[in-house]
């Protein structure tokens, strides 16, 4: 596709707007009952506008207010999926691989909020340490 906009060259939107097509394909699949199918599709598509928004915007602080909110629907989408995994919906396969593109989406944003924000210092989810100290605190509750 022909890029006309700068967010279009961003790495996180592209990787977004994979993700974002890839919900396109896999909501049919999903019962129309199921409320996290609808928040799916919304919070998926909240990634990208926040992303094209906030890269419009001049001033830092602007702009990491909307790259907060994009990073933000990210986690939501991860939690729908795990909403859809836990009720059936979804099986395991599906949901760890956009998972993971969903991990990568918020570490590029936390990497631009980085640029932006002051406070970008307390966020946490690309550090590998927090991956690690988890799963060693998962594994002491279950000895």
């Amino acid at each position: 596709m022909r890029i006309y906009f700068d967010h279009e060259k961003l790495d996180v939107y592209r990787e977004a707007i994979d993700f974002c097509g890839w919900v396109g394909d896999f909501l049919p699949a999903i019962p129309a009952k199921a409320a996290a199918k609808d928040q799916l599709d919304r919070a998926s598509t909240s990634i990208l506008l926040n992303i094209a928004e906030g890269n419009g915007k001049f001033s830092a602080r602007d702009r990491a207010r909307f790259l907060q909110m994009a990073r933000g629907s990210a986690l939501e989408c991860a939690a729908c999926l795990d909403v859809l995994f836990m009720r059936k919906l979804a099986s395991e396969p599906q949901v760890a691989e956009q998972k993971e593109r969903l991990a990568r989406i918020v570490q590029m944003l936390i990497g631009l909020l980085r640029k932006f924000s002051e406070r970008a210092e307390v966020l946490r989810e690309d550090e590998a340490a927090y991956f690690i100290e988890h799963d060693y605190e998962h594994e002491r509750e279950h000895e």
